[in-house]
């Protein structure tokens, strides 16, 4: 079978969700060895999970490894082309999607195991702390910002040449920082694949006892993350960074 760009961003999004969907149901669904591990796992899980998803997205053939339509977003104003956008992103949904299946079915003990509906959810998407739809649009803007210029500058010119393989390592060191400094008042989705993928998992599969998936706030993961991205693409094209 042949690698491409299309399978590298379907199965690195789907490992991508596979461990950090994982262990956000780790630490919140009963009755595993990680439950109450609390937000420094789930930062460090999720930090790890894209570290290994980009080699995983390299491997398979997609040599940007963006695994978030944000980043595609970004990158395609920076530069002008929008030639992948919609495969790109068409392939992380898909491999979003399956990677939140995966959890479920590796979970699948736990999920009758643990009575809170909203623990359930928290497996799939993100939610806010406090609901107040302005400012959660704004943290996932301003997360998705912090992103898109932490990977801008991860890449630049001006650093000069970086061990080959390194590149990976930062991007997880990234979304670490992003996490613990930003990702209290929403759980820093910073990208639309992530949340909706998932979410429509919950939507379909049978979970006992799983409640709402909560569409009402679920645009709000997706339509900050690609106002984030724009913006941070604009600075980009702007400074030529």
């Amino acid at each position: 079978m042949q690698t491409s760009p299309f399978l590298g961003e379907l199965i690195g999004t789907m490992v991508l969700l596979l461990l950090g969907d994982g262990v956000v149901a780790n630490v919140v669904l009963k009755q595993t060895k990680g439950n109450s591990g609390g937000l420094i796992v789930i930062t460090a899980g999720w930090a790890f999970a894209v570290m290994i998803a980009i080699f995983v997205s390299k491997a398979f053939g997609s040599i940007d490894a963006h695994l978030n339509p944000a980043v595609t977003v970004a990158f395609a104003v920076a530069s002008n082309d929008f030639s992948k956008i919609v495969p790109y992103i068409s392939a992380q949904m898909i491999g979003a999607f399956l990677g939140a299946v995966l959890v479920w079915l590796h979970h699948l003990p736990h999920w009758a195991a643990t009575e809170s509906p909203g623990d359930k959810l928290a497996v799939f998407a993100t939610g806010p702390a406090i609901r107040s739809l302005g400012p959660n649009l704004i943290s996932e803007i301003m997360g998705t910002l912090v992103l898109i210029l932490g990977l801008a500058g991860i890449s630049s010119k001006g650093l000069g040449q970086m061990a080959v393989g390194i590149g990976p390592y930062l991007v997880g060191i990234l979304v670490w920082s992003i996490g613990l400094s930003l990702g209290g008042p929403t759980g820093y989705a910073i990208n639309p694949a992530r949340d909706l993928g998932p979410r429509i998992a919950h939507a379909l599969l049978p979970i006992p006892g799983k409640g709402s998936s909560d569409w009402p706030y679920s645009w709000i993961p997706v339509v900050g993350p690609l106002i984030g991205a724009i913006i941070g693409g604009l600075l980009i094209a702007g400074y030529k960074l």
